[in-house]
């Protein structure tokens, strides 16, 4: 099945829509891997969002190393409902309005009560970008998958 680029992008964005946590693998010290669940939001242009404290694990080794890999998928009991993206990419700290506003969605998305929020305010506000995307989905046929490079 050949699929244009906007009909991959589509699949992929519709799919990261769905969905609301990722696993985030970064490099701590002398390249130790660290993986982290975190709930995110999605962007506009496959970009994902969260917010995290800065002395978190994660955080000290996004400071010293912005590279990232992201894994989003849905839970399956089967082999058939695979579905997921894998990600390489940077993340960078997002300030300013852009936070505003992404604060407020995030609290909206995931029904944070007042505790939540005020840690909020103590953490980041993380993008990840990715440059290339894997996307599976073995509901359209076992080992279904395109790779974009972006």
């Amino acid at each position: 099945m050949k699929l244009s680029l906007a009909r991959k992008l589509e699949l992929v964005s519709g799919f990261l829509k769905t969905q609301s946590t990722l696993a985030l693998s970064t490099s701590g010290d002398a390249g130790s891997p660290c993986v982290a669940p975190l709930f995110y939001l999605p962007g506009e242009h496959l970009e994902l969002y969260w917010f995290s404290s800065p002395r978190s694990q994660h955080g000290r080794n996004l400071k010293r190393d912005p590279a990232a890999a992201v894994a989003v998928y849905a839970d399956a009991g089967r082999w058939e409902d695979i579905r997921g993206c894998q990600m390489l990419g940077a993340v960078a700290v997002v300030a300013g309005r852009r936070r505003r506003a992404m604060a407020a969605a995030y609290v909206e998305r995931f029904h944070l009560g007042t505790l939540f929020q005020a840690a909020m305010l103590r953490s980041r506000l993380y993008v990840f970008r990715p440059r290339w995307v894997r996307y599976i989905d073995n509901s359209r046929g076992f080992g279904f998958k395109f790779e974009l490079d972006l």
